[in-house]
């Protein structure tokens, strides 16, 4: 196909569905004159989810116009962000991504033959490699490079500066690849714009830089390898994708952070040309559509229902992900992703019984149990607040969580913050408890405060970090793998064992046993209330 292109034609194949695009005319004359040459990263941490079925989809565009496709491995930057991949379980999670993500190309009838794969640390650790990161380490403020990494590189109270290197190194990475151009998310804007600055100040050449949009996860926030309730899982299987898409964020009629919605631009449009909405006849039955456009705009009016959509979805994703589901039966493939991604809540002093205490440096079982993953906390956005009718000490709150409809909280605030001072605020939301009356009207969730004992009583709603949206999952460092009991089970007071080690630091910031409690964005605060207990 690609011989038969024209180079605009090239280019438009190229850039499309792109939020942004760096260096347009330089990508022009290259294709006057040869193929592009383009790579695609992606650091080795958590499992890879549907959403990267997004570059997936663009990559085979690439490949369709011609380009010279490498995928690099970032194994290597997996473990300076944070270490968010341990050291020793680099080289299995490198095998592990490139076991799926060749999965996933083929799932979509991308030829592997034409593709180049890369492992960072391949080169990276030679002396050359080594020599330029001190030659642009001398050249990069502290500023610039923490700036660069903003988006990309875990946020803590304390970095480490590992993280300040990440941006640098893949901004070298244009270069020791040869490529024309680097393709990411456009939450990656900053270090391509760190790497257009500061590469000609090595003497290498500037590159072009492709931007996909972020695609909205389920909750209607970036879908994300550490949010559980936010993505699909590639092996997930197709009950459980049945349960995350009816559980997903897809409001009648509202065409903005509608993850399922994007699905069907970024992924099924793109390769398959056409997405069939399937219907009951009753209801006019199915619709073929061949323009995304006409997708959105029947959704805006309402003419296709939320419903009609998720389950037209879930058919087009259970065909892409039947083949990768078959591949990972092969028994060496089940090893490699329990061995790469190996349970957290193992008892890791490998006794049937083991006892807390236990010997080999484990963690005991009971605390494993009392994993702070297991707490269903998310950001919320208060969007009606009124006095109990029957309780004048109680607060009526109706609280959006990132689902359909708002949940119903009673607190006991009222002595503490004024009515107008939590309309609209963004606060933190328990949301597995087990709903409760009180006075008659049902409680589902419990609203998290920081509070300080005395006379008077102290009482302050915890802060969200800034541009927080509601159904964000908030995470205690360390524990963001884990997933959320669907209901915490009262007799086993799981929520009050771990509440007793939730306490506010001397920096205002929220924390579980010192470890911080944290949004993708950053660490969960409060204005004030210096050693507060969290309840």
């Amino acid at each position: 196909m690609a011989g038969q292109l024209s180079p605009d034609e090239k280019f438009d194949l190229i850039t499309r569905n792109l939020q942004e695009v760096l260096g347009e005319e330089k990508v022009k004359q290259i294709l006057q004159e040869r193929e592009l040459k383009v790579y695609w990263g992606t650091a080795t941490t958590g499992k890879p989810h549907v959403a990267y079925f997004v570059p997936m989809s663009k990559i085979a565009d690439f490949l369709k116009a011609g380009c010279e496709v490498t995928i690099l491995f970032a194994d290597l930057h997996a473990y300076l962000d944070n270490m968010k991949a341990p050291w020793e379980l680099l080289e299995l999670r490198v095998k592990y991504y490139e076991q799926v993500i060749k999965a996933m190309l083929e799932s979509i009838g991308v030829p592997l033959d034409k593709l180049k794969f890369v492992k960072g640390t391949d080169y990276q650790l030679s002396r050359e490699y080594t020599l330029d990161v001190y030659r642009l380490s001398s050249m990069v403020t502290e500023h610039d490079a923490k700036k660069a990494g903003a988006e990309v590189v875990k946020q803590v109270e304390h970095p480490l500066l590992s993280g300040l290197l990440y941006p640098g190194l893949q901004a070298l990475d244009e270069e020791y690849l040869k490529v024309d151009a680097q393709f990411g998310g456009v939450d990656q804007r900053k270090i391509f714009t760190l790497a257009e600055k500061y590469l000609p100040s090595l003497g290498f050449a500037k590159r072009s830089h492709f931007m996909n949009p972020m695609v909205p996860g389920l909750t209607g926030t970036k879908m994300s390898s550490s949010e559980e309730e936010s993505k699909i899982d590639l092996l997930d299987s197709k009950e459980d994708v049945k349960k995350k898409l009816k559980k997903a964020f897809c409001e009648p009629g509202n065409i903005q952070n509608n993850g399922v919605l994007s699905f069907v631009k970024h992924v099924l449009f793109p390769l398959h040309g056409e997405f069939c909405v399937k219907r009951d006849p009753k209801w006019g039955g199915d619709k073929i559509y061949t323009d995304f456009e006409e997708v959105e705009k029947d959704f805006g009016a309402e003419l296709v229902h939320p419903g009609d959509l998720k389950a037209s979805v879930e058919v087009a994703l259970n065909k892409l992900l039947d083949p990768i589901r078959k591949k990972f039966e092969m028994p060496e493939l089940r090893k490699l992703t329990n061995s790469a991604y190996p349970d957290p809540t193992k008892n890791k002093s490998g006794g049937k019984g083991a006892k807390a205490g236990g010997g080999g440096g484990g963690i005991a079982a009971e605390d494993d149990q009392l994993a702070p993953s297991r707490l269903d906390i998310r950001v919320g956005k208060v969007v009606s607040v009124e006095k109990h009718p029957d309780a004048d000490s109680l607060y009526l709150e109706k609280i959006d969580v990132g689902e359909p409809e708002p949940r119903t909280v009673v607190s006991g605030l009222v002595a503490y913050v004024a009515q107008e001072d939590l309309q609209d605020r963004m606060v933190l939301v328990l949301c597995n408890l087990k709903p409760q009356k009180m006075r008659g009207i049902e409680s589902q969730a419990m609203l998290l405060c920081a509070s300080i004992e005395g006379e008077p009583r102290r009482v302050e709603p915890l802060d969200p970090p800034e541009d927080s949206s509601p159904g964000e999952r908030v995470f205690v460092e360390g524990y963001e793998t884990g997933k959320p009991d669907d209901r915490l089970n009262p007799k086993k007071k799981v929520w009050e064992k771990l509440q007793v080690d939730l306490k506010v630091s001397d920096e205002c910031v929220a924390q579980w046993k010192d470890k911080q409690l944290m949004t993708k964005l950053g660490q969960i605060t409060c204005k004030t209330l210096k050693g507060g207990n969290i309840s």
